[in-house]
């Protein structure tokens, strides 16, 4: 991998990094800081279609269910675009306050579309879909 691949693989890593800090946290400003205007996050029953929706979102989300939660990741794979282009897949869960462990049932297999705009790599894209497809 070229140096320039290896400093885009460490930003964008740094990018979901600080995305999931900022869940842990409960900062949903934090958490979008790095999608563009545009962003789109699909999940089972919602589009979320713009950085302020996701973030009005989530900050919800924050006030209400998923206080004191956290995500758990785990990159299974990252491939470039051409330069400014790059897809993360991810295997994740919600870990909601006093667990240790996220239960099978609510594991997603995550990705990631991430964009390099004026030299920083941002969240253009995400959509999730249950690791264990219902009845299985």
């Amino acid at each position: 991998m070229s140096d320039s691949r290896t400093q885009d693989e460490a930003a964008i890593k740094a990018v979901l990094a600080a995305s999931y800090r900022a869940w842990e946290a409960g900062d949903a400003d934090g958490m979008v800081a790095d999608y563009t205007a545009d962003a789109t996050a699909v999940m089972t029953g919602s589009l979320r279609d713009s950085r302020d929706v996701i973030r009005r979102s989530m900050a919800l989300g924050f006030e209400g269910p998923l206080k004191g939660s956290s995500t758990r990741n785990r990159q299974l794979s990252i491939r470039f675009l051409g330069r400014d282009g790059a897809i993360v897949v991810s295997e994740s869960g919600i870990l909601f306050a006093g667990e240790s462990e996220v239960p099978d049932a609510r594991k997603v297999n995550a990705t990631w579309v991430l964009e390099k705009r004026d030299d920083r790599w941002l969240i253009a894209a995400y959509h999730n879909s249950p690791v264990v497809a219902p009845g299985n």
